[in-house]
C-alpha cells in the first residue's frame, strides 16, 4: 500500500506548479525529470523501469485500473482536487493522475549492434508526428528509432501522448546526419528513403535484408544529404484526383508495415 503524504489544495503549492512547468524543455532540462498525466503512459513508464519522483492524484476521477496501480506504487503521492489537478496536466485528464519521472540519458550509439529494421527520422519538428512514428515503429517490431538532425525532446508531452509510451523504450538515439551515415556504413545497412519523386515503388522493393527507413519533413523533404546517399528512393503510389502526399506519420507506417509484410513472409 502507499504511503499517503499530505493532501494539496493551493494550484501555488511548488509541486503542483513544476508538474506544470514541465510541459516546457527548458524546465525539463534544469530538473532532469518530466511529467506523465495519462495513467496508461504511466503504466508503461513503469513497466521499462522508469523512477517515479511523485504523484498527484484526485481519488474521485481515477479509474479503477488506475486507482489499482497506484495503491501498489511505492512513491509519493499527494491527493489533489480536480481543479488542482487541472491546473498540473497538459491535457484533459480523465484518469486522475499527474506523476513526475526522472528523466533517463538516451543510450549510447556505439553500445548498439542492430540486426533488425531501424527508422530514421530526419529533421522533423514536429512532436506529435514523430510520436505517432514511434509508435508504429514498435509496433511493426522496428528495432531502433534514430532521431537525426532533430532538434527535439523524447519528453516533450506530446511525443509521449502521440507514442504511447513507446518513446520509454530506450530504443531512441539522438545523432547527427554524418553520425548516422556511418553508424548504416559499419553496419552494412541499406538506406531506402521515401520521396516523392522515387524512381521505385514501394511495392517492387524487397526489404528481407538489413534495410533503414528514411523520413524526411513534410514541408522540406530529405535534405540533398540523403537524396544522394540512399540506396533507393522510393515513393507510395497515389492514385487520387487531389492528393498526392500523406502525412510523414502516415507514410512512415505504410513503409514499415510493408517492411514487417516481407519479413513475416520471407523463408526463415
Amino acid at each position: 500500500m502507499f504511503a499517503r503524504y499530505p493532501p494539496i489544495s493551493s494550484p501555488q503549492n511548488p509541486k503542483v506548479k513544476l508538474a506544470r512547468q514541465l510541459q516546457e524543455k527548458k524546465y525539463r532540462q534544469l530538473e532532469g525529470c518530466f511529467v506523465v498525466d495519462y495513467a496508461r503512459d504511466l503504466a508503461r513508464a513503469l513497466q521499462v523501469g522508469y523512477s517515479v519522483r511523485y504523484v498527484l492524484r484526485c481519488d474521485t476521477l481515477l479509474t479503477p485500473e488506475a486507482r489499482e496501480m497506484l495503491n501498489g506504487l511505492e512513491a509519493q503521492q499527494y491527493a489533489v482536487t480536480a481543479d488542482v489537478l487541472a491546473k498540473a496536466s497538459y491535457r484533459q485528464n480523465p484518469s486522475g493522475v499527474v506523476a513526475v519521472l526522472a528523466q533517463k540519458p538516451l543510450p549510447k550509439l556505439a553500445d548498439f549492434t542492430p540486426s533488425k529494421p531501424l527508422l530514421a527520422i530526419i529533421g522533423l519538428e514536429k512532436p506529435g508526428n514523430i510520436g505517432a512514428l514511434m509508435r508504429t515503429a514498435d509496433a511493426s517490431g522496428f528495432e531502433a528509432v534514430l532521431l537525426v538532425d532533430c532538434e527535439i525532446d523524447l519528453y516533450n508531452p506530446n511525443i509521449i501522448r502521440a507514442s504511447t509510451g513507446a518513446c520509454f523504450l530506450n530504443n531512441t538515439f539522438a545523432l547527427s546526419s554524418a553520425q548516422a551515415y556511418d553508424f548504416f556504413t559499419q553496419h552494412d545497412y541499406r538506406t531506402i528513403a521515401a520521396h516523392l519523386d522515387g524512381t521505385r515503388s514501394l511495392y517492387d522493393m524487397s526489404f528481407t535484408d538489413k534495410t533503414a527507413i528514411l523520413l524526411g519533413a513534410e514541408d522540406s523533404g530529405l535534405p540533398p544529404f540523403w537524396t544522394q546517399q540512399s540506396a533507393h528512393l522510393v515513393k507510395i503510389p497515389m492514385h487520387g484526383v487531389l492528393s498526392d502526399s500523406l502525412n510523414v506519420s502516415v507514410s512512415g507506417a505504410i513503409f514499415m508495415y510493408e517492411v514487417l509484410r516481407q519479413r513475416l513472409h520471407s523463408p526463415a
